[in-house]
């Protein structure tokens, strides 16, 4: 019974230590989806004219997921979730921010437009002398 039980209690410690060593190994799936929340956030806010129109909030955004990312490749994973978080608020930021600037610009574009409009209106109206 002596080999049956030491090599019982080897396996154990075998499956355990394997047990442990996987669970280090696991990733946490809700930084991970924070992470994947915050890069697409960052992805839409490229295609909105943030780099154009807000770069400062694109920035750190782009900043706070490298930190997130790198975080969560060092398995602190309370800060790589929180930075996650935050890169996705700055990134949603971003983006409002260069779709206002857009809108602006488009505004004062037409704007200008409708005043030459109405100037060249003005111009036909008048009678030739």
């Amino acid at each position: 019974m002596r080999i049956k039980l030491s090599t019982l209690t080897k396996n154990a410690a075998v499956f355990a230590a394997t047990a442990v060593a996987l669970a280090a190994c696991a990733s946490n799936p809700a930084a991970d989806e924070k992470i994947a929340v915050a890069k697409a956030s960052v992805q839409r806010a490229e295609g909105s004219g943030a780099p154009e129109f807000a770069p400062v909030e694109l920035k750190s955004a782009r900043d706070k997921l490298a930190r997130a990312e790198k975080a969560n490749a060092d398995r602190n994973l309370q800060p790589a979730t929180a930075w996650a978080e935050q890169a996705n608020v700055d990134a949603q930021l971003a983006e409002a921010s260069a779709q206002q600037q857009r809108s602006h610009k488009a505004a004062m574009e037409f704007d200008t437009s409708m005043q030459t409009l109405q100037q060249e209106s003005m111009r036909s109206s008048q009678p030739t002398q």
